[in-house]
């Protein structure tokens, strides 16, 4: 294989779940740890494979529908009777 995509290519689901896994775990199948180099390059791998194969919301890093946090906060509703005094106490 002579290119980087060349090998992105020829990944078979089954390799793509082996490059999961060993980034996941930090080691490779058979328990030899993995190479800072390796992990870089598996991930690497892990994500352009996914960006040929997987919907965007299976691929690694997706968040989904993120909403501004303002937005998020006018939909709360407050219950104000948690802020209410209970009858009866003193303060």
């Amino acid at each position: 294989m002579s290119s980087f995509i060349e090998a992105i290519e020829n990944i078979t689901p089954e390799i793509y779940e082996n490059l999961k896994r060993a980034v996941e775990l930090g080691k490779w199948g058979d328990g030899r740890k993995l190479s800072a180099e390796q992990k870089e390059t598996c991930m690497q791998a892990m994500i352009a494979w996914e960006l040929r194969n997987l919907p965007e919301e299976e691929r690694t890093g997706y968040l989904g529908g993120q909403e501004c946090a303002s937005q998020t906060k006018a939909k709360a509703a407050i219950d104000t009777s948690l802020f209410a005094p209970a009858s009866g106490t003193r303060h």
